[in-house]
């Protein structure tokens, strides 16, 4: 028997075949194991077995130590889509694990993210009525807490750039001007101690942006982008919120949705999602064109991995028309914290080659972004 069959019959198994199996697990499926042995342990408690020896040290998910929501978490990353959803339907209809989403102790101590938000959305059509309305208010709350972090960054950046050239009373570190304090106190040099002794500090004022602009979000729906579409519905309500700032948003796979007139209620926005299908990100382009109708006072924002499975030629023919009409472009591959990405470098070349800048963003440096291009 191979190694990798050896493997895979030893999670299916479960501990108690360690001894005839042992030895065949590599780290990640030890991660794994743990995972299964959280939930499929309870199969040996029914039947009076007592909980076996954890694996390893650093593996366990004992249930004092993780909750079903942590559990939850990693259970989707540590498995393909397919098996994952088979977890999670045993977790709540054969182990009544929804007890414990209703538990309120659950959420103490868990810290509002994305992942964990991706998690309640993903029991949207499990379960009872009842537990689908503690599914709701649970996400709300982290929904809640989300916008309020992001709302933070946004009016930070979309305050008002800095003005080198207009001084401010106003000492705030973030107004401090460096170079200009330096230069006002070049005479107070320190021979001994190789030092510019300050006495007068410099600050700059903020200009205030007169905001006017259209920002269109066109997000791709596919099962890989659901960190950044989460990051996309919270960013256009708080966009919305802007004065002078029309929003609008459109998710795509292969077809289109338009989603402009719901962006005040990002929780329905995010439960009315289906991810997955195929790509067609040309088809998105066209039809985000006939919503521009003041192109140079325009942001155009796709957020897609650019994995084209539609035509290429005509993705970068209507990207190539909004450039050309001088549409502020931003190409993201991901949209989230941790600024990495999987995404289709051939084609984000010749997207930049077009006229379109391309990066993975995190929020706060997608709304840095956004300040400088509508300064």
């Amino acid at each position: 028997m191979s190694r990798d069959a050896r493997a895979r019959w030893r999670l299916i198994l479960g501990r108690y075949a360690d001894r005839q199996l042992g030895g065949s697990l590599s780290p990640d499926d030890v991660k794994r194991d743990a995972a299964l042995d959280y939930l499929y342990g309870r199969e040996y408690a029914r039947r009076g077995l007592k909980p076996g020896r954890q694996q390893k040290k650093g593996a366990s998910l004992d249930p004092s130590q993780v909750t079903a929501l942590d559990w939850l978490s990693r259970t989707e990353k540590l498995f393909p889509d397919k098996v994952s959803e088979r977890i999670k339907a045993d977790a709540l209809d054969r182990y009544q694990l929804s007890e414990l989403l209703k538990d309120p102790r659950v959420l103490e101590g868990l810290e509002p993210s994305p992942a964990l938000l991706r998690t309640m959305l993903s029991f949207r059509d499990r379960g009872d009525p009842t537990l689908q309305a503690d599914i709701r208010r649970i996400a709300q709350g982290i929904i809640d807490a989300l916008l309020d972090r992001l709302k933070t960054q946004l009016l930070r950046s979309m305050s008002g750039r800095r003005n080198r050239h207009q001084r401010s009373p106003m000492q705030s570190s973030a107004n401090f001007d460096a170079r200009a304090t330096i230069r006002m106190n070049l005479q107070n040099w320190d021979g001994d101690r190789q030092r510019i002794i300050a006495d007068r500090l410099r600050f700059m004022s903020r200009q205030k942006r007169h905001l006017d602009w259209t920002i269109v979000l066109c997000v791709d729906q596919s099962g890989s982008m659901s960190d950044s579409l989460i990051f996309s519905a919270l960013m256009a309500a708080v966009l919305t919120g802007l004065p002078g700032v029309q929003v609008k948003m459109v998710l795509f796979d292969t077809s289109v949705v338009d989603v402009s007139g719901e962006l005040d209620d990002p929780l329905s926005l995010l439960l009315s999602v289906q991810l997955g299908g195929g790509t067609d990100i040309g088809q998105a382009v066209s039809y985000c064109e006939d919503l521009i109708q003041t192109p140079s006072r325009t942001v155009f924002a796709l957020i897609s991995d650019f994995y084209e499975g539609g035509s290429s030629r005509r993705l970068l023919a209507a990207v190539a028309r909004l450039a050309e009409q001088r549409v502020r472009l931003a190409g993201i591959a991901a949209l989230d914290n941790s600024g990495r990405a999987d995404f289709d470098h051939v084609m984000a070349g010749q997207l930049a080659n077009v006229g379109m800048d391309v990066a993975a963003m995190s929020p706060d440096g997608f709304a840095d972004w956004l300040a400088e291009v509508m300064a």
